[in-house]
């Protein structure tokens, strides 16, 4: 899986970089900062799910391809802003130095916030490809929403909020959904609904990968306390660092991984409650719910 994993990823990072910005201008030194945060790893989990979602409803057009991209830019910027000294302050992200610690705290918070606006530039390019496609501007809807304040940006807010002060499961889920949840929901939901998916199939898509998302924040949060800095690539005990409610403060250990397994299966189920099938992506859900890094 892994290697298969590996192999689409590439292919991947071909589409990524086909809209990245030339690294030219009197500007040079953002986008520089913006196309090394892109291009510093990460399995291109996102775009996958988008892509391969896409699949699953019959899509073949490249009209899912701006989309991937900037996907992956928007997911990028989140974590070029959460390893600031504001926020997590992390030095190393994926073996390799963060954004901030490479090119300095300003050109951070600068290359993040290029990224999340070239990211829709990027996006609208799809308009190009299918002009008469009236679902692109459904798509667009649902990336700005599930990025923003309803979205990502909300629950990286109460993330903030929440720090030195517990949680109980209510508020910690709440922030579960928006801060993780919901770009994987947008991934697997603009994929949908661009191969033109049936609104109670989209339905069925969006509990999934609802499902998906809080069984991946249950297991780093898993992992914050099990694994390496070696092996996670970046550094472990963060949580408990920054004095954050987690899952497994409040579940336990033991529980928490039952409920990784439980919600890993429900989100299948709703898959494979669909006509049409994607052996890869029931998989590639599976591996994401039970990764060790």
């Amino acid at each position: 899986m892994e290697q298969e994993m590996a192999r689409r990823a590439g292919q991947i990072d071909e589409v990524v970089k086909k809209y990245l910005p030339p690294e030219e201008g009197f500007q040079r030194t953002v986008i520089e900062a913006m196309n090394y945060s892109v291009l510093a790893g990460g399995k291109r989990l996102r775009p996958m799910l988008m892509q391969e979602t896409y699949r699953l409803f019959g899509g073949k057009s490249r009209v899912i391809e701006p989309f991937m991209a900037a996907i992956e830019m928007i997911h990028t910027y989140s974590l070029v802003h959460d390893d600031l000294p504001a926020m997590d302050n992390d030095e190393y992200r994926r073996g390799k130095k963060t954004t901030h610690a490479a090119y300095g705290e300003a050109m951070g918070i600068l290359a993040g916030d290029g990224l999340l606006n070239y990211a829709f530039e990027t996006a609208v390019l799809a308009f190009e490809i299918e002009p008469e496609n009236k679902n692109i501007a459904r798509a667009l809807k649902i990336l700005a929403e599930k990025a923003g304040i309803y979205g990502m940006i909300g629950g990286q807010t109460a993330d903030v909020n929440s720090c030195g002060r517990a949680l109980d499961e209510e508020q910690l889920l709440f922030i579960y959904r928006l801060k993780t949840g919901a770009l994987l929901e947008a991934s697997m939901l603009i994929g949908a609904l661009l191969a033109g998916a049936t609104k109670n199939e989209q339905r069925l898509v969006e509990g999934a990968a609802q499902d998906l998302g809080m069984a991946f924040q249950i297991q780093d949060d898993i992992l914050d306390v099990t694994s390496s800095t070696e092996v996670l690539g970046k550094p472990v005990g963060s949580d408990e660092k920054n004095q954050k409610t987690t899952y497994v403060m409040l579940k336990g250990l033991e529980q928490s991984r039952a409920d990784v397994e439980m919600l890993s299966k429900q989100a299948v189920r709703r898959l494979e409650s669909l006509v049409v099938k994607n052996e890869f992506l029931v998989q590639l859900m599976l591996f994401l719910s039970h990764r060790e890094k």
